[in-house]
């Protein structure tokens, strides 16, 4: 028998400098194994756990000797199976950072002469050191954060390759800490640690409103560097006096404006031993102290892939045009700049307008309660040095985009001159789907590409215009994330933004981190605590548990999901909505159940719906989507706390689940059985949160198909439904009406997007109109989670137990298609279903890894249990 395989620390491939004196380790069981029955975890500190009975594979925590600052740890795993007793696993590792305030030797310090200017203008700083190395080290790690972003160097090469450290975070509460092995980077003798500082979310612009200066108006950075030497003795270094900074050749650097470069000022060698610092002026240290330092659950954010541009072109004007090809979120290489003086201006943007230029006019944040649209930003700007060699790569910013024009430059540009460097937190993909209909995968490569343009540290909403952490979206989008990608600890790491966010009377931030310009004290403070939008507190725990089988998150975040709940409750059981006051000034007994008060989104950018009047909008009812959100939250709160082994409390939920359920069939269901709330998007929602009763779901999934035909056979649902429409119509019977659907080519669908050229997902379903005018976002993953439906339903994987323990295999042709293929790689394992069609027989290929089984339900009907391995079936294509 094999040994187990797929070694993980966390949720992480790489776990160098975790936070955790307990970190939590996984494995795969070998190759046909069907159930782990004992295992056995030996380390490297002298853990031995002997023979544990039990089927533990994921996120077991370590239990050896206590785990010392700077500690690598190897550990192995053997286990005992239905097959037999396996041979030890290869070798895993993890490392710890830094665990205890007292292991920072190193002192906060700031510029000499802090970069001024306005917002979006700002300068980077540079900030330098130099030390000796008079004994062998055999290892060296860099651990560094900063108020602001920083980028370091040692000895004239970058440490690691991680990009916008330290990331975006409630930096009120949280500063994430990065370590970088930089053992290959030291040299005997003189070395220098160089560092480029600048504003990034910390000082720069952020949101909708381009505010600055939300959690300070100073830069400031804190380095700490142990070399290990040959004998075991440490040397600790780190920022404090000594150090020297100085402004040098980043001139602007801004996360949306963008970055300007005058390669004129670079003072050359500046990273290096020997550089002549005489000039720059002593930094400053200050006192910050080290509470609030954590590590990152999630992989850094990374320069992901390169694109070869599909063409250069000249504009009338003189100026280049590239385009991509694809809507990304990163940056432009840029490896010609011209003679020495040249200036190059760079405009970053999704769309061109009628004139074949490039446009960003729809990419202007518009605020009622601002005169005019703000900048849209993405603009860089180099100077050339005339130097051979030289190349401008700006990495204090990021835009989302496609097109890239660039001005100034005397000469013809080529693609070979252009890179579209694309930049993303570097997920671990997991999910894959392809079919006979090219336009679906095109659909679905489209919602990949807005998902990996919107992962950029935190679950964007769009990576341009407010390039902010909106909770509606992510919990939208999360359980089609999992299956694409492992977002495990990229959603760990947002949570804890969340619950840091969280108001104390239970209110959840629209977006987190939370800026001071739109949180509590803010004059929009009113329009946070949006059902649907909140509830992202209760349901990215809860799909997180189902896609990995974390325990752990979900008893972290609830006290965050009791204070919502606990609002959202006392909102219903204390307010009444004025209009419904007006017309019964008795409240009827179900009303203490009934959310209709409060600030709420509602169903957001229904299509054809405009909203002229944003006060009306915001005073409006939205009792029947706020009290369904109540209800659904509270169903999940009730199976948390059964898994937390929260007995009273699942009762609780239950409780106020069932309250709320009936709250709404009272308020909203006639006495025939109908919703008089007749949209779309509300039976929608009735069907996916079970809001009926029984008897009457067959009659609430006709209506909603009447409304379907009723519009021509096109959706009708805005931001919160979309998800659930295809899923609700095909387990209603009407997998027909889905697939009509999903391959609708007119306006509104999900095929307009791709045959009026999008790459990723738009904001609204007339992102780019039939005359070619784009509108607001066109990457916007939220509408994307609709391939979720090809991985659920078209080739039919979904879990059964967290973690696809257990999973069922149910493919649903329809729409057409003669096959379709899917694999998902779980924490047990790649699963993988493909079918086809054809000469009258269908054929279906199933993979099922070792430690899971699976149900598989064929078209026919019939059910066939799966064990670990390989199968086929068969059956006659006329039975479906």
């Amino acid at each position: 028998m094999s040994a187990p395989h797929g070694l993980r620390v966390e949720h992480l491939d790489e776990p160098l400098g975790l936070c955790t004196t307990t970190p939590r380790l996984s494995w795969q069981l070998p190759a046909g194994a069907r159930e782990q029955r004992a295992s056995r975890l030996t380390a490297d500190t002298g853990w031995d756990t002997g023979w544990v009975e039990g089927d533990r594979s994921l996120l077991v925590p370590y239990a050896g000797p206590p785990l010392s600052s700077g500690q690598r740890v190897q550990w192995q795993v053997q286990v005992r199976t239905d097959l037999g007793e396996s041979a030890p696993s290869a070798p895993g590792w993890f490392e710890t950072g830094l665990l205890w305030a007292e292991d920072w030797q190193a002192a906060w310090v700031e510029p000499g002469e802090l970069p001024a200017g306005p917002p979006g203008e700002r300068p980077a700083a540079l900030l330098r050191y130099e030390f000796d190395v008079d004994r062998p080290v055999v290892a060296a790690r860099l651990h560094a954060t900063a108020q602001g972003l920083y980028e370091a160097f040692l000895n004239g090469t970058r440490a690691g390759d991680a990009e916008l450290t330290p990331g975006s975070t409630q930096y009120d509460v949280r500063l994430q800490v990065h370590t970088a092995d930089v053992t290959h980077l030291l040299r005997p003798g003189r070395n220098a640690l160089a560092v480029v500082l600048a504003d990034g979310w910390f000082r720069g612009q952020i949101g909708i409103l381009r505010a600055a200066d939300q959690w300070g108006d100073r830069l400031a950075l804190l380095a700490q560097l142990h070399l290990v030497h040959d004998d075991g003795s440490v040397t600790v270094l780190g920022t404090g006096p000594g150090w020297r900074s100085a402004e040098g050749h980043v001139v602007a650097a801004d996360l949306i404006a963008g970055e300007r470069v005058d390669l004129r000022r670079l003072p050359r060698g500046w990273d290096v031993p020997g550089f002549d610092d005489a000039g720059w002026a002593p930094v400053g240290v200050v006192h910050h102290g080290y509470a609030g330092l954590v590590d990152s659950p999630a992989p850094p954010v990374r320069r992901v892939q390169e694109l070869t541009p599909l063409s250069v072109t000249r504009l009338p004007t003189g100026d280049h045009l590239v385009d991509l090809g694809q809507n990304i979120n990163g940056w432009v290489r840029l490896t010609d700049l011209g003679p020495a003086n040249t200036t190059l201006t760079l405009t970053h943007g999704e769309a061109l307008g009628p004139d074949g230029d490039l446009t960003t006019d729809h990419l202007r944040p518009a605020v009622p309660f601002l005169p005019a649209p703000l900048p849209a930003g993405q603009v860089d700007q180099v100077v050339s040095a005339g130097v051979p060699g030289e190349v401008f790569e700006p990495r204090r910013t990021t835009h989302g985009f496609r097109y890239v024009r660039v001005e100034g430059h005397p000469g013809d540009l080529t693609v070979d001159d252009v890179r579209g460097i694309v930049v993303h937190t570097d997920l671990r993909r997991t999910g894959w789907f392809s079919c006979s209909d090219e336009r679906l995968d095109r659909l679905h490569e489209a919602a990949v590409w807005s998902f990996r343009g919107n992962a950029c540290d935190v679950p964007t909403d769009c990576p341009h215009r407010e390039r902010a952490g909106w909770t509606g979206d992510w919990q939208l989008f999360v359980p089609t994330a999992a299956f694409l990608y492992d977002v495990a600890g990229f959603s760990a790491k947002w949570l804890r933004d969340v619950a840091a966010d969280q108001w104390p009377d239970g209110t959840v931030a629209n977006i987190s981190p939370s800026s001071r310009s739109e949180g509590r004290d803010s004059p929009v403070a009113g329009m946070n605590g949006s059902a649907g939008w909140g509830d992202a507190a209760v349901i990215v725990p809860w799909e997180l548990h189902r896609a990995y089988g974390d325990e752990q998150m979900l008893a972290e975040l609830w006290p965050t999901m009791v204070g919502w709940l606990d609002r959202a409750e006392r909102m219903a059981r204390d307010h009444r909505h004025p209009q419904r006051a007006a017309r019964r000034p008795e409240p009827a007994p179900h009303e203490r159940f009934l959310w209709d008060t409060g600030f709420h989104w509602g169903e957001w950018l229904v299509p054809g719906e405009e909203i002229d009047d944003f006060g009306a909008f915001v005073a409006a009812d939205k009792g029947e989507v706020a009290t369904a959100y109540l209800a659904h939250s509270a169903t999940l709160m009730s199976r948390i706390a059964a898994v937390l082994g929260r007995t009273t409390d699942a009762d609780r939920y239950a409780r106020l689940a069932a309250g709320a359920r009936a709250a709404w069939q009272a308020e909203y269901l006639d006495d025939a059985g109908r919703l008089t709330c007749d949209t779309q998007a509300d039976h929608v929602r009735a069907l996916a949160f079970d809001l009926v009763p029984a008897e009457v779901r067959p009659a609430v999934a006709e209506r909603l198909v009447e409304l379907v035909r009723k519009a021509d056979t096109h959706l009708g649902t805005g931001f919160l439904a979309t998800p659930y429409l295809l899923p609700v119509l095909a387990d209603a019977g009407h997998l027909d009406v889905a697939y009509e659907l999903l391959l609708s080519d007119t306006e509104p669908s999900w095929l307009t997007m791709i045959d009026r050229g999008a790459t990723t997902t738009w904001e609204r379903w007339d992102g780019v109109d039939a005359d070619g005018v784009p509108h607001e976002s066109l990457n916007h993953y939220s509408k994307g989670a609709v391939v979720s439906f090809l991985h659920r339903y078209t080739a039919g994987i979904e879990p059964l137990e967290p973690a696809y323990r257990r999973f069922r295999v149910r493919p649903r042709p329809g729409g057409g298609l003669t096959s379709a293929e899917a694999a998902h790689e779980s924490p047990y394992g790649r699963i993988e279903s493909a079918w086809r069609i054809a000469d009258g027989a269908f054929s279906l290929r199933v993979l099922v890894p070792a430690g899971t089984e699976a149900t598989v339900v064929l078209p026919d009907g019939t059910t066939h249990p799966a064990g670990p391995g390989r199968h086929t079936f068969t059956t006659t294509e006329s039975a479906r």
